[in-house]
């Protein structure tokens, strides 16, 4: 019970509610390079892409955006390491992450971390080979319950409390 008690304290550490316009902001994509299939409906974009939905930032080396009748249906960022940053809410503390494989669901609001993925707000810290961050539901995710080998690693560092005085 106390595992399951400090695991939710862990998962809900850095929850937070994106910003709800985020989800209705058009995608923005700024790269060096960028090519368009319309057979297989993808575009590829290479060098410095930086993608950008209302608060959501993600700057990686490649994006391949995956079309589904003209909707995106998942965008992958890959990048040694690809990085992201979200504010959650008005005047919160960014959320900032970064791994080698970033996935992201803009119909679900879904970013998932793969390979040396770490996810930080202010001093709080998760690491793990996967992390999944669902901003709709207010959720992070970590680590894979079949696997004792990749293991999570977490950092809660506490508040300055000043000393009483005499």
């Amino acid at each position: 019970m106390k595992f399951a008690s400090f695991l939710l304290m862990v998962l809900f550490s850095f929850a937070a509610m994106a910003l709800e316009s985020d989800s209705k902001q058009p995608i923005y994509i700024d790269s060096n390079t960028a090519t368009y299939n319309d057979k297989a409906q993808t575009s590829v974009y290479t060098g410095n892409v930086v993608t950008v939905q209302g608060s959501l930032k993600v700057w990686s080396d490649k994006l391949v955006v995956y079309l589904n009748n003209g909707e995106i249906k998942k965008l992958v960022a890959t990048g040694k390491p690809a990085r992201f940053e979200q504010v959650p809410s008005e005047g919160a503390e960014k959320i900032t992450g970064r791994a080698l494989i970033g996935e992201y669901y803009p119909a679900k609001n879904l970013l998932v971390l793969k390979k040396q993925a770490e996810v930080w707000q202010g001093e709080h810290r998760t690491a793990s080979e996967l992390i999944r961050y669902d901003s709709r539901n207010s959720l992070v995710m970590a680590g894979e319950k079949s696997s004792d080998s990749k293991r999570v690693h977490s950092v809660f560092k506490p508040h300055n409390v000043e000393e009483d005085k005499p």
